[in-house]
């Protein structure tokens, strides 16, 4: 009897054993967004938005000429920053972290911007000069061959020396994005402790791990209460996915 009842007892503790064990291999590594975030991961900002809204500004200046946000918005489509971000994770749910705006993609975000810009502007000097009774070709090609003979250069050179800035400089972005320091990832709460840029300086995001994308937003906030680059230009959203990285 008393060999039963210790059997019994020592099968309840197995079993609660095992309970516990599975509950905490769950929470460790199948709770949402508590897992180790270690890893390279590549975030893209959408530009197109802050593109547009310069643009358009400009392009408002020109007289009899009239075009919506929407219209300048469909020129400008897949305008992305590429961003890196790494982790390592040093304790749970805790670690070091490095990110940085890669000047590579920076300037290939900048060219297309250009080159968007130049076909919608060449789409409204067109239709400015039928309204004028031009008689000559409004074509593309015609168009850029007007603009060349106009200014002597072609209209993405004229556009990026004369016209607006269409993307913040890399110097804000590397200001906003780039730096390095310790985090915290608890309750979906991601916050990076920055090693310069203040004391206090910190970023505090709310996280969603979805198998190999990590959903970022927020805003970032520091000790002395400045107002983020991000809400000053309005533009870019801070709201980013970041994809795991393939190795390098």
């Amino acid at each position: 009897m008393r060999r039963a009842a210790k059997n019994t007892v020592f099968t309840l503790l197995l079993l609660f054993l095992c309970a516990a064990t599975a509950l905490f291999a769950y929470l460790y590594f199948f709770q949402p967004g508590e897992r180790d975030l270690s890893g390279e991961w590549d975030a893209e900002l959408d530009m197109g938005s802050r593109a547009a809204v310069m643009a358009l500004d400009w392009l408002q200046d020109i007289e009899g000429v009239s075009v919506s946000l929407e219209e300048v918005e469909s020129y400008m489509q897949g305008l992305t920053i590429r961003v890196n971000l790494t982790f390592q994770e040093t304790a749970r749910s805790e670690g070091t972290f490095r990110c940085g705006i890669l000047p590579e993609s920076y300037e290939a975000c900048s060219q297309a911007a250009y080159e968007a810009f130049a076909l919608a502007f060449q789409s409204l000097l067109a239709e400015r000069l039928r309204m004028a009774g031009y008689t000559g070709g409004t074509d593309g090609e015609s168009i850029e061959a007007l603009v060349n003979e106009t200014f002597g250069m072609s209209t993405v050179a004229y556009l990026t020396t004369c016209g607006p800035a269409l993307l913040p400089s890399l110097e804000e972005l590397q200001a906003q994005y780039d730096g390095s320091g310790t985090y915290t990832a608890v309750e979906g709460v991601l916050t990076r402790q920055f090693d310069v840029g203040g004391p206090g300086a910190v970023r505090a995001e709310r996280y969603i791990r979805k198998g190999s994308s990590l959903v970022l937003s927020g805003e970032a906030q520091d000790a002395s209460g400045a107002v983020p680059l991000d809400r000053v230009q309005g533009h870019y959203p801070v709201v980013y996915t970041l994809r795991q990285a393939e190795n390098r």
